[in-house]
């Protein structure tokens, strides 16, 4: 046995379960996605752990590169929304309408109920028409949004929208382009999405 002190071999071992347990957290940590525009940058994790389909299907448009067109449009903000008794803020983004540009097929939905992913402040989300309709759309809530939950009023089915992420950086960037002009929602100038990558 060689010279080293008892105390220094006990000092190993804990700095290497320590180090192994630090590798195997990372290991298994969620995907983090950068949304890069000209106003900065939008730092999402994805929660692919508690949302797999919506997760996997928002990854999935951007390992095919699809959404390299893509752009925030529609802005959501309390005085442009007169005909909704149930306010909401949000951004919303995605590839918009233009019908050219080719989509991946409509996704199961996965409400709040399921997946515990409640609509808080900086919460990425699917947009959708009915359930099981999401696709490409997606969008960005601005302080807490409870009506957009499973049970919330601002969709007449009641089955809430698909979370499935959290903004971990870069909500001044997000209030920042809620606030630019809008006609009836529509953003009067599209903001470019000039980069959409996983970066973890």
């Amino acid at each position: 046995m060689n010279s080293m002190p008892r105390y220094a071999y006990f000092l190993l071992i804990i700095f290497t379960s320590l180090s192994a347990s630090r590798c195997k957290s990372l290991s298994s940590s969620n995907p983090v996605v950068e949304i890069s525009t000209k106003y900065g940058i939008i730092g999402v994790e994805i929660y692919i752990d508690k949302a797999p389909v919506t997760a996997n299907n928002f990854l999935e448009y951007i390992k095919r590169n699809m959404y390299d067109r893509a752009c925030f449009y529609r802005v959501v903000k309390p005085d442009n929304q007169p005909d909704n008794e149930i306010k909401i803020e949000v951004i919303q983004a995605g590839l918009g309408f233009v019908d050219s540009l080719p989509g991946l097929a409509p996704i199961e939905h996965e409400s709040t109920l399921k997946t515990g992913i409640k609509h808080k402040n900086g919460t990425i989300s699917m947009a959708r028409l009915e359930p099981g309709t999401a696709s490409s759309e997606f969008f960005i809530c601005i302080d807490d949004q409870p009506e957009l939950d499973y049970g919330g009023k601002r969709n007449p089915d009641g089955q809430g929208f698909a979370a499935f992420g959290k903004v971990i950086q870069g909500m001044g960037v997000v209030r920042r382009i809620q606030r630019l002009p809008d006609t009836n929602q529509m953003l009067n100038s599209p903001v470019i999405i000039s980069a959409i990558k996983i970066i973890r």
